[in-house]
């Protein structure tokens, strides 16, 4: 069964690259429910085929009934607002398509877009986004997906001198805004060209029945993007790196670094102890992935003009103030999603204008008040007193549930089904990367076992509903994986 080179890319931005091999390969972590979205024959824990340990580390090109031609793409982008230029698959590289996913190693070696990298990742950071993309596909956010992690004991030198690790990690497409720029900074117009007519024929198909589909094209990225971005706030998740060329162009949560989930809610929570002036704050990420939206428009700003120019007659001055309307509908976009998504937490089934302010006041009394953001939803979502601090607003919110119709049971039944009991919390991957750290993956695949259902009280593992102790509550995370 062969891998395909998905047909995207013109091949001079398509370099062919072989993983570089890890001595002595071991499993970490794999996930049955990925393994069986790419049909590999496996028992409940691992691939029947030991071969895929050694494919997966790297360290072959080829095993039974399977074969594969890696290869790494060029992207460029925006970086904490400045334009960095050309980036590219540094350390993720692409083994092709099973099953109409991609599969990327990343950690698996150096490629041509490595800019003095070593192109691994260590086992802490593959950890995190190997239980990270698994955690937020189970809340039913949209994310890449991990297939596995691989360790091996070959040193990897960051702060400190720490082992590889290759997490297997899979997606409809890895596509991202980045690849867009790149094209459109270099004037690559058939390549811009042939990439926006691939995600349309492949994953946009509605906008094939527009007059102007390039545009319709960006209406419908913006819709995807503006809903993730509303379901990360749902949850009180901190993406940390908003960048351009980690924005998947299929509205995927995607490339997971120094991310973090809420514990005590702080509207301007950092999670990356490297943005220094709070760019990516968790209050700032909807404005942030608006602003990547634009740069996703001026890269295809040639080929939108055209088509406004061929089936509406625009000049360039009215296309842009056309393409600038349809950019500008994300804010009520992702304001929609936004109070849709907190009514259901506070189990609001009818929509009513006041409900606004009273979504308004509560965050800012979650806020004030520093209350664990994932407990209280949670609590109140089992019928738990409201905590006393919050008494003002929990007067208005009886008073709005007298205007309910349904019963307490279905009331509570549809909040526990969209405030999770369960999240990644930064002191639970901790715990798991330290036994992972001494050869220990139990806890790994425990960990995994119970943000498979996050939304589902499991009496075992109750200890992984709880917040940090006060010594972990403030773990610092980098960018350096």
């Amino acid at each position: 069964m062969p891998f395909h080179l998905p047909n995207i890319l013109d091949l001079s931005q398509a370099h062919s690259v072989l993983p570089h091999p890890v001595p002595n390969p071991y499993w970490v972590g794999y996930s049955s429910k990925v393994g069986s979205l790419l049909g590999i024959e496996q028992d409940s824990q691992l691939p029947i085929n030991p071969e895929y340990l050694q494919l997966l580390a790297g360290n072959k090109t080829q095993i039974t009934n399977l074969s594969f031609e890696p290869f790494a793409t060029a992207y460029s982008g925006h970086q904490f607002g400045q334009w960095a230029g050309q980036l590219g698959d540094g350390r993720a590289i692409y083994l092709g398509d099973m099953n109409g996913y991609e599969i990327q190693l990343k950690g698996a070696g150096p490629t041509a877009y490595s800019r003095r990298g070593d192109g691994r990742a260590v086992l802490r950071s593959s950890i995190r986004e190997f239980l990270a993309s698994e955690a937020m596909s189970a809340l039913g956010i949209p994310s890449s997906r991990a297939l596995s992690v691989v360790g091996s004991d070959l040193p990897v030198i960051r702060e400190n001198a720490e082992t590889a690790a290759i997490c297997a990690r899979v997606a409809p497409s890895f596509l991202r805004i980045g690849h867009l720029e790149h094209y459109g900074h270099n004037e690559m117009e058939e390549e811009l060209q042939q990439t926006l007519d691939f995600l349309i024929e492949h994953h946009y198909k509605e906008c094939q029945r527009s007059p102007t589909p390039y545009l319709e094209l960006l209406k419908s990225v913006s819709t995807r993007i503006a809903h993730t971005t509303a379901q990360w706030q749902s949850v009180g998740f901190c993406h940390g790196v908003l960048n351009t060329d980690n924005i998947s162009l299929l509205g995927l949560t995607l490339d997971y670094g120094p991310f973090g989930f809420l514990d005590t809610f702080d509207k301007m929570h950092i999670c990356n102890h490297s943005d220094h002036v709070g760019r990516y704050a968790y209050h700032r990420q909807s404005e942030i992935m608006h602003w990547n939206l634009y740069c996703m428009a001026n890269a295809m700003l040639q080929p939108l003009q055209q088509e406004l120019a061929k089936e509406m007659h625009l000049s360039k001055e009215d296309a842009i103030q056309k393409i600038k309307e349809t950019l500008d509908v994300y804010s009520e976009l992702y304001a929609k999603k936004w109070q849709s998504l907190f009514r259901q937490k506070i189990g609001l089934s009818k929509e009513m204008p006041e409900d606004i302010q009273l979504l308004e006041q509560l965050m800012q009394s979650l806020h004030h008040h520093k209350l664990d953001f994932t407990l209280f939803f949670r609590n109140i979502s089992e019928g738990k007193d409201c905590p006393s601090v919050m008494s003002e607003w929990h007067e208005l919110y009886q008073e709005r549930l007298i205007l309910e119709k349904i019963s307490l049971d279905e009331r509570l039944e549809s909040m526990q089904a969209i405030n999770p009991k369960y999240i990644l919390r930064n002191h639970l991957a901790q715990k798991a990367i330290e036994s992972a750290q001494k050869k220990d993956f139990s806890e790994v695949a425990k960990l995994l076992k119970v943000l498979e259902t996050p939304y589902l009280t499991q009496t075992v593992s109750e200890e992984y509903a709880h917040p940090p102790s006060p010594e972990m509550a403030h773990i610092a995370i980098s960018c350096s994986s």
